[in-house]
């Protein structure tokens, strides 16, 4: 009997995965354990593994198609037997299901391809919005041809828009006006316009972002690279960020000499056997946030819009530089551990982050409470630490440099100073609860006492 193969749910928060490489195709033999695909959420990546033996039937998918979890991917059974009924909406109905002899059946089905086009162009010509449901190969043509999809007739399944359909979209006649603009560039074509004949003018072009295949000069002046899936996904939730929060960053520095002072000690306690973790100033800093977080709830916590989510637990979440990009793996209840324990912690996610196996619902941003940035080990003195949504905030710790203090009596000295920088929602706090927030993150680090 045949047996279907899902994309599995890696967490709680994930909703979707990008397939990498369909590692089986059509018509290969599997057995238990073989690689089927690989496949990666916004963070870490995977392997699916057979659990069958058999033939693959089907793949609904291509690479670099982004699935909803739970999703019907795969076919494995024995060769004859029906899938077109474990076929997902919204699957691709193109090449990637189709058996050996299925391919042979359709040939006739082709010769009348030009015919079957079309509809589409004479729907495409109305200029209205047509159709909304799209194959992932259709979307991703779409998109390198600057061309918007909902004005596209489609002739699959259902009115479904499929690859031909795009192809046809892409040879609607323009103006001599509109060719002109489209190659200024930053323009896209819909598929039909509202000249005679669905002739595209000047005024139906849209604001797009250029594929590498429509600019000019490259390969001589400079190349185009494609954004990796993760890349994508960090430059979305910056962005998101930015534009649904009225963020504002205050920056201040602290007495680092207590702190420094404690690092000598731990660094001789971790010589002398008595702790087994190198703790670090970071360590040192995370330990004195979690201190200063419960006593400003209202920095603890989500910003929902019209109302907060306050935690009663510092759920600390902790930036960390990866060679596939940022991430920002949560500490749960980081107010329960002591400063050997934390160090482990914060060390031991770090870790996953860096080798790709991170829980997925460790880095979600509903995960975190509170969220701290260190850019000091690159000599960063200041910066403006983004908000990872919906928290209220963001600490951003900067580098170590001498500054002037006066001692008293009269007296002056260049005593080391660490550079914090407070990123807030103001919808969430207004500035003097942020500036004394911050004031208590300076004070717990200039009077931390850990013992080791």
């Amino acid at each position: 009997m045949a047996q279907v193969v899902i994309m599995p749910k890696q967490g709680q928060s994930v909703e979707s995965c990008i397939v990498t490489e369909f590692k089986k195709k059509v018509g290969d033999k599997v057995a238990v354990g073989d690689i089927l695909f690989s496949y990666e959420t916004d963070k870490a990546s995977f392997d699916e593994e057979s659990k069958v033996e058999g033939t693959v039937l089907a793949c609904f998918f291509n690479d670099n198609d982004e699935i909803p979890c739970l999703t019907n991917v795969m076919v494995i059974g024995e060769p004859g037997e029906s899938f077109e009924e474990f076929a997902p909406t919204g699957a691709a109905s193109e090449p990637a299901a189709q058996q050996p002899e299925a391919k042979a059946a359709e040939a006739p089905a082709k010769a009348e391809a030009p015919a079957a086009q079309a509809p589409v162009q004479a729907a495409a010509v109305s200029g209205d919005a047509v159709s909304t449901a799209i194959s992932p190969r259709a979307r991703h043509l779409a998109e390198e041809k600057g061309i918007d999809p909902s004005r596209i007739a489609g002739s699959g399944p259902g009115g479904r828009v499929i690859e031909r359909d795009v192809i046809a979209a892409a040879t609607a006649p323009m103006t001599g006006l509109a060719k002109a603009m489209m190659a200024e560039g930053g323009l896209q074509a819909p598929a039909s316009g509202t000249g005679i004949g669905g002739m595209v003018k000047g005024s139906d072009l849209k604001t797009w972002k250029p594929s590498h295949t429509d600019i000019a000069g490259e390969g001589t002046e400079f190349t185009v690279e494609k954004m990796s899936n993760m890349r994508k996904l960090i430059a979305k939730s910056m962005y998101n960020s930015l534009q649904n929060s009225a963020q504002l960053t205050h920056m201040l520095g602290a007495d680092a000499r207590k702190i420094q002072a404690l690092r000598k000690k731990a660094k001789k306690a971790l010589e002398e056997g008595r702790i087994d973790v190198n703790v670090t100033i970071n360590d040192l800093v995370c330990f004195a946030v979690i201190k200063a977080l419960k006593k400003f709830p209202k920095v603890n916590s989500h910003c929902l819009g019209d109302s907060m989510r306050l935690f009663n637990t510092v759920n600390l979440g902790c930036a960390v530089d990866t060679e596939r990009g940022l991430m920002v793996p949560c500490v749960k209840h980081a107010e329960d551990l002591n400063i050997t324990g934390l160090s482990k912690a914060l060390k031991q996610v770090a870790d996953d982050c860096r080798k790709g196996s991170i829980n997925p619902d460790l880095l979600s941003a509903e995960a975190a409470s509170f969220t701290v940035s260190n850019l000091g080990g690159f000599g960063v003195e200041w910066f403006t630490p983004v908000i990872n949504l919906p928290q209220s905030g963001i600490l951003g710790v900067g580098t170590i440099v001498p500054r002037p203090k006066d001692l008293g009596g009269g007296v002056y000295a260049f005593v080391p100073y660490l550079g914090l920088s407070l990123t807030y929602d103001h919808r969430a706090l207004d500035g003097g609860e942020a500036t004394r927030f911050l004031k208590q993150v300076a004070t717990e680090i200039e009077t931390l006492e850990v013992e080791f």
